[in-house]
């Protein structure tokens, strides 16, 4: 009963254990505040990649891709098809995508991964569908472009995320508007700047009073035969007239770009659209032959793609995969069979992944195919956050270390203190063992209160960090945690238990070590060195 009577009153009446105390409360609860950051981000993180990527890749390792997905398909399925739940055919290929900037009319160049797709399937395998930005697209993707209805917001951000100006514009009132300003500038144009007759054009004699017959045609005679029109063109093999393109009408092929690609920050400190659905682009991009030449042609925004991971944000454009195919060549003229460059594949159980990944290269050849999951894909990025996390541990543990120092600094001047008291106490009858649970027993004293402050400081601030955020940046007057820069509305945070478990544990352990050595020495002494100059 002593021991604890006397742990009790150290712990009460020494102040200067207040350093230590306070040094083991902020290193456990910055310990518990880093972790669960960036715990937040790699979810975030691994979530978006596991969005952007299906569980499964096989990729042909030539550009020219592998041919007759069809057979492919039917070839996984009878390696791994009681575990495969879709699959998806895709075309890859760079390019450069060219638009006029808004008011200005400059053209725009970006180097982009141009992208087929299969729209009826490339929703199963991945979530590509929350990532874009009309609602009916995100139920069922279709390359056309909606009349209206686009979100003015980023719906994965919530109702307090910044409006987008001009999304309310976008679609075909968008598209419709502008063909008629391009209709009444041309109109314009041919007025000030009437068409010059040259010399080699035969004016037609107009009527006048000298000569009142000059342009009028004789009398019930009928007109040349090489003017005559057959009734029936086709006859005649006779072309058709061509076909005007009415843009206010009618679109091009549409694709579906990356938010990125067209976003820039105003001066106003709002992102604003260089380009909306409705508006056309070109797209350059070389064809499988050999050698490839280069093919452009005029598409037509149909969406947007947003999956708040720049490195593709600011990357792909999507396309319908039968288009993408017949300009670059890919389909075979006298099969009609065409190429692809992967094939995606989702798994009914997404941790049999590696398994079925090794059934299928060894099916396989790998010169010819790769066989990825989606953290192959990513493992330089993935491996480089969790050894980020571990090193910054290891320096934030070192904050509760240096209060284990401090423990181990304040005991020892304690025992030399208190050689009276400890000398008085062994004569009393207190064996070794005791003096000893004397010092332990008030080093986990400490750590347990120092603790137990740093978890509840450190779960509170990890509760209210979107709130104290707020609050700083009204205080400083800057952004603390800019969206723009992070991709991430709010700061993203998850409390794992087993890492708080640990720190806690962890913080308790140095505490406790560092009262051993002054323990020892205190439980050593001999009770009549101890009274000797009493």
């Amino acid at each position: 009963m002593y021991k604890q009577l006397l742990c009790w009153r150290y712990l009460r009446t020494r102040w200067i254990a207040i350093a230590s105390i306070i040094s083991v409360t902020l290193g456990v609860a910055t310990m518990i505040v880093v972790n669960s950051v960036m715990s937040g981000f790699s979810h975030e993180m691994q979530k978006r990649m596991r969005g952007i990527y299906a569980d499964l890749l096989v990729e042909a390792q030539s550009m020219d891709g592998m041919h007759d997905a069809r057979w492919h398909k039917e070839q996984i399925r009878q390696i791994a098809g009681d575990q495969i739940e879709a699959m998806s055919a895709t075309v890859v290929v760079p390019a450069m995508l060219s638009y006029r900037a808004g008011a200005s009319g400059q053209w725009i160049n970006r180097q982009i991964n141009f992208i087929g797709v299969e729209e009826d399937s490339v929703g199963a395998v991945s979530d590509f569908g929350k990532y874009l930005q009309h609602p009916a697209n995100r139920e069922q993707l279709r390359f056309a472009l909606r009349d209206g209805g686009y979100d003015l917001r980023d719906h994965n951000a919530g109702p307090d995320s910044p409006e987008r100006p001009g999304m309310d514009k976008a679609g075909w009132g968008w598209r419709r508007f502008w063909a008629q300003r391009q209709k009444e500038v041309e109109e314009l144009r041919a007025k000030t700047n009437p068409p010059i007759a040259t010399a080699d054009a035969a004016p037609t004699a107009a009527p006048n009073a000298a000569n009142p017959n000059a342009a009028e045609p004789a009398a019930n005679q009928p007109p040349p035969a090489e003017a005559a029109l057959p009734v029936d063109p086709f006859q005649a093999h006779l072309p058709l007239p061509e076909q005007v393109f009415d843009p206010a009408k009618e679109q091009y092929a549409g694709v579906v770009l990356g938010m990125s690609l067209v976003s820039f920050r105003g001066h106003d400190g709002a992102d604003h659209l260089a380009a909306l659905p409705g508006d056309d682009v070109k797209i350059t991009f070389p064809t499988a032959g050999s050698p490839p030449k280069g093919v452009s042609d005029t598409f037509t925004i149909v969406d947007y793609y947003e999956s708040k991971m720049s490195e593709y944000d600011s990357s792909v454009v999507f396309v319908p995969i039968q288009k993408l195919q017949e300009m670059r060549g890919m389909i075979d003229p006298s099969t009609h069979v065409a190429n692809v460059n992967a094939i995606q594949i989702k798994l009914k159980d997404a941790s049999q992944s590696i398994a079925v990944r090794d059934k299928l290269r060894k099916a396989f050849p790998p010169e010819l195919y790769g066989v990825y999951t989606w953290r192959d894909k990513q493992s330089t990025l993935l491996d480089a956050v969790e050894m980020e996390t571990a090193v910054l541990n290891i320096l934030l543990f070192m904050i509760i270390a240096v209060a284990g120092f401090g423990i181990l600094a304040i005991f020892f001047m304690i025992v030399v203190e208190k050689t009276k008291d400890i000398g008085i106490l062994k004569s009393l009858g207190a064996s070794a063992r005791g003096i000893m649970a004397i010092f332990l027993g008030y080093g986990l004293s400490l750590g347990l209160v120092g603790c137990g402050a740093g978890l509840i400081i450190g779960l509170l601030f990890v509760h209210y960090i979107n709130s104290i955020k707020t609050v700083l940046e009204w205080v400083t007057g800057r952004r603390v945690f800019d969206p723009a820069v992070y991709y991430f509305q709010q700061i993203p945070t998850i409390i794992q238990p087993w890492t708080v478990a640990w720190i806690v544990v962890g913080a308790l352990v140095i505490a406790v070590l560092a009262s051993v050595l002054p323990a020892r020495r205190a439980a050593r002494l001999h009770p009549v060195k101890a009274l000797r100059y009493e």
